[in-house]
């Protein structure tokens, strides 16, 4: 097991020897409360955009949904008659020059496996760069958008944000609820009473923690071809090789045993780099993906490799109290 696997089980089921890392944690735990502190009083300058600006992000490190929440939230403003812009840091991208508008036709390399799965679904206007107030300022020198989007971001603070949604994984909850590197999380817990909403993928009702989200498998995806296919185009008790370079790779497998297949499972680092022969197995089994990673390996899959496309489905009440705050935001922006 490589040690990145073996921090996140201690972070999830307890180890006595975290511990020692109390000290640290408290150092990262007083450095990030004060940064925050800095920002919310005005004694560091945030940049504010001239047009509402949303913040999907979460409070533990590891994938939550937050891009298929981004999806989703894109087709939900374009339904209001919003012309919707997105902002990434596009982790592990590496484009000529930052900020880099994010185009259809990018490598995964140049743009990032996440930005570029979101304009190749959607056509949107994103733009990537580290810093996010520079992508906001070239989205808006090139597109004439209503509202932006950023995709994860909520511990950066240099951009002003008016609404600040997070997401928590059901299964996985908060952990120990020890911030880094003693626990998973990116802030300490107090900070999801700061936030306007919080989303608990895969929960089945909402509750007090927050509006229920999962995510529905709608379809197969041919990843060289990009034919679709129905979910039944691969039979109950069909054996396939399961590849996840997420987040949280064991959501993805335990979504394929929910859909009565028989996942041989192949987990990869968050934003792993694949080869060809990473997908290349010992048999003819098909070989099924998540849309992040097939955003990587188009080029050379073979013809045996899928990718299951999923949607995010928020809770009704959500959708409701969205579209009331996104009225609210674009009143107030007038």
């Amino acid at each position: 097991m490589k040690l990145s696997e073996r921090l996140l089980q201690a972070w999830y089921q307890g180890h006595p020897v975290l511990a020692v890392l109390w000290p640290l944690e408290q150092l990262y735990r007083f450095i990030v409360q004060r940064k925050r502190k800095q920002f919310v009083q005005g004694i560091t300058a945030s940049y504010r955009a001239p047009v509402p600006v949303i913040v999907v992000g979460n409070i533990t490190v590891g994938g939550t949904g937050k891009t298929p929440l981004i999806l989703w939230l894109i087709e939900q403003c374009r339904a209001q008659g919003l012309s919707v812009g997105v902002v990434s840091r596009g982790y592990g991208a590496q484009p000529d020059r930052f900020p880099w508008t994010v185009s259809a036709t990018d490598t995964a390399e140049q743009a990032g496996d996440e930005p570029l799965l979101i304009v190749q679904r959607t056509a949107v206007p994103l733009v990537i760069a580290p810093r996010r107030a520079q992508a906001v300022q070239k989205l808006l020198a090139e597109h004439p958008v209503d509202i932006i989007l950023s995709d994860d971001g909520l511990q950066h603070y240099a951009l002003a944000r008016d609404l600040e949604l997070v997401l928590i994984d059901a299964a996985r909850g908060l952990g120990n609820q020890r911030c880094l590197p003693m626990g998973p999380l990116r802030e300490p817990a107090t900070r999801l009473a700061t936030v306007d909403a919080v989303l608990v993928n895969g929960a089945q009702q909402d509750s007090e923690q927050g509006y229920a989200m999962h995510l529905q498998p709608t379809g197969l995806v041919h990843v060289r071809s990009g034919r679709r296919e129905p979910l039944n185009f691969f039979p109950a008790a069909q054996k396939m090789h399961a590849v996840a370079g997420i987040g949280n790779p064991q959501r993805f497998f335990k979504t394929l045993e929910g859909l009565n297949w028989k996942p041989i499972a192949h987990a990869f680092a968050d934003h792993a780099e694949f080869s060809p022969q990473d997908l290349e197995f010992a048999d003819d089994l098909p070989v099924l993906m998540t849309e992040k990673d097939a955003v990587k390996c188009r080029a050379f899959a073979a013809d045996n490799c899928w990718y299951l496309q999923v949607a995010a489905q928020p809770s009704p009440a959500f959708a409701r109290w969205l579209g009331h705050r996104l009225q609210n935001l674009l009143t107030e922006s007038l």
